[in-house]
């Protein structure tokens, strides 16, 4: 089986117009795919509305109990449920799910290293034979970023890091493509310069980008990922933008493709 796993956040999330775009774009996204999105932007305008002001370090979110019950309502109900319900409208049978449905992500909450994260969960294990049963019979799975850690306790977990878990996961026996959608046309030699796409990057050219300081900040941690993602047999790993997704199955210059020498892409 070949699958897709597409991730977005909040920058098409929180936009309907961009939202719209791309659920037509993976409407039309061939063969077996899982939707995975998270939502940080409008968790934290729903919490501020209620009272609870987002905190974040180094743009990770801590979550005391009052923002989990805000980002389980907002990631696991809002959002979840408004995609489900506009890929029903294009004709796609997606279920929404979170990682405690069906016990198909069990995570472990973080544990205190300096800062005390609170209710956010590091993966433990993907059951991918539900995946697979749910592929199978037509559904597209749409999961969110809350996990659960067998315990009775929701956890609030990255969604770039449940792609990666669930691509390498359901690598061990198909093939398997990975996509970041983000708010930039790719990985960038001019990060404000949108033209300046890479479109292929390895490991060597990756250290020599960030030696030379080409690529840094939150890129090296997405880099890492994809690596780390690849090296456990995920066979493509595509960053782009939204709109580019269906160019990127083309293999027309819309993103950066992130190899291994042991693949051949296309």
């Amino acid at each position: 089986m070949k699958i897709s796993v597409i991730k977005i956040g909040g920058n098409v999330i929180d936009f309907p117009e961009k939202l719209d775009e791309f659920l037509g774009q993976f409407a039309k996204f061939p063969g077996h795919k899982i939707l995975v999105h998270g939502g940080g932007i409008m968790a934290s305008r729903f919490g501020e509305s209620l009272g609870v002001m987002p905190e974040m370090v180094d743009g990770r979110r801590i979550t005391d109990k009052d923002t989990l019950d805000v980002v389980t309502m907002v990631y696991a109900g809002l959002i979840n449920k408004n995609i489900v319900a506009k890929l029903q409208a294009r004709h796609v049978n997606g279920i929404g799910m979170s990682g405690a449905d069906g016990n198909i992500i069990r995570s472990k909450k973080r544990p205190v290293k300096g800062i005390d994260y609170g209710y956010v969960g590091n993966i433990e294990e993907v059951d991918t034979d539900l995946i697979k049963h749910l592929l199978n019979g037509g559904l597209v799975p749409v999961l969110n970023a809350i996990t659960h850690d067998r315990k009775g306790q929701l956890l609030n977990t990255n969604a770039d890091s449940i792609a990666s878990a669930l691509a390498t996961s359901l690598a061990k026996d198909h093939e398997v493509k990975l996509y970041f959608c983000f708010n930039k046309s790719g990985v960038l030699i001019d990060e404000k310069n949108e033209s300046s796409i890479i479109p292929r990057i390895n490991e060597d050219i990756y250290a020599e980008l960030k030696q030379e300081n080409v690529i840094h900040s939150g890129m090296i941690p997405k880099l890492d990922n994809a690596f780390a993602a690849l090296h456990k047999g995920v066979h493509h790993v595509w960053i782009g933008k939204a709109e580019n997704l269906l160019l990127s199955t083309k293999g027309k210059l819309s993103g950066t493709i992130i190899e291994s020498h042991k693949y051949d892409l296309f």
